[in-house]
């Protein structure tokens, strides 16, 4: 099946020289909800903005559905809806004329029933006659995607969509993009909350200093580059790491009570049948165990570090 979306060694270089993208390779499949991760000025905004058409890149293609996005703008910006990071400026303006205006501004005729579905979506059905000045951050970002959602577009780009939004909202919001998915809309989203590309996200993309460092499955991508580790609750503490333990990656800590195993959940052997041997042998007890994995946090952390 043909990606809704597929960048091919797409570049950006501003005036003074700052290369902002370098030779991006990317391809976004139909109907998924693709996570984009990166620190602050790694590439991410300025990738969605040469998408929509906002700003001019300096070479490679990009193409939305089979069209290029310079040569047939008229129909790739028609397939594209954009939330921006920025609040809307429309003060006294209403979010059902907000809707309406940017449907217009596509060239698409009235429908009021899409515009009361889009809202009532959001929970903006009753804040529709308000004016945008009186309603709250977390409704003015959900103005933001009704009127990205306005014209009925195919793939819907969320730059930081829930930045300076209450944990209760975000969520909420976390539960209209994955409707927006089932509803056939691709959802390209950018985030600094791990958390929610860890949520939300069938892929993940990581950018740093321009450049696409991976693309995965983020199911994937945990399991292959997540560590495991092992904790161990000792009986009596230690003062040290004993040296016949020295062939193990040990840490100690909570005052010498906990021995934290780490292991590679990509090897043929995890290691922990001769650690529990090895820590008999020495006479270490211990009273009680539990494992966990990497975060996706940690991991992206990890990926940026190594890109460095």
């Amino acid at each position: 099946m043909q990606p809704v979306i597929r960048i091919t060694d797409l570049t950006k270089t501003y005036a003074g020289g700052y290369e902002a993208l370098k030779a991006v390779n990317l391809e976004i499949d139909r109907g998924e909800i693709f996570g984009l991760l990166g620190p602050n000025g790694a590439g991410k905004t300025t990738l969605i903005n040469i998408v929509c058409g906002i700003v001019t890149k300096t070479s490679g293609t990009v193409l939305v559905d089979g069209f290029d996005n310079v040569s047939d703008y008229r129909e790739t910006r028609s397939r594209i809806g954009l939330v921006p990071q920025e609040l809307p400026t429309e003060t006294f303006e209403t979010p059902l004329n907000v809707c309406r205006f940017s449907r217009g501004l596509f060239g698409k005729p009235d429908n009021p029933e899409h515009i009361e579905k889009v809202l009532k979506s959001l929970s903006l059905w009753d804040k529709k006659d308000q004016k945008m000045m009186l309603l709250s951050g977390g409704m003015k970002r959900r103005v933001l995607i009704a009127k990205a959602l306005a014209h009925e577009p195919d793939v819907l780009f969320l730059d930081e969509p829930t930045a300076g939004v209450d944990v209760e909202l975000r969520q909420d919001m976390w539960n209209v993009v994955q409707s927006l998915r089932e509803s056939g809309v691709t959802v390209i989203l950018t985030t600094h909350y791990i958390e929610e590309a860890e949520q939300l996200a069938d892929r993940i993309g990581v950018i740093n200093h321009g450049e696409v460092i991976i693309v995965e499955e983020k199911t994937k991508l945990m399991r292959e580059l997540g560590k495991k580790e092992l904790v161990l609750h000792l009986t009596d503490p230690l003062a040290g790491i004993p040296t016949s333990l020295g062939d193990f990656e040990l840490e100690l800590s909570d005052g010498g009570c906990e021995l934290t195993y780490h292991y590679d959940t990509k090897r043929d052997h995890t290691g922990i049948t001769s650690l529990l041997a090895a820590l008999h042998d020495a006479g270490i007890k211990f009273n009680d165990l539990n494992t966990s994995q990497s975060s996706l946090e940690e991991i992206f952390v990890g990926l940026v570090h190594k890109d460095s």
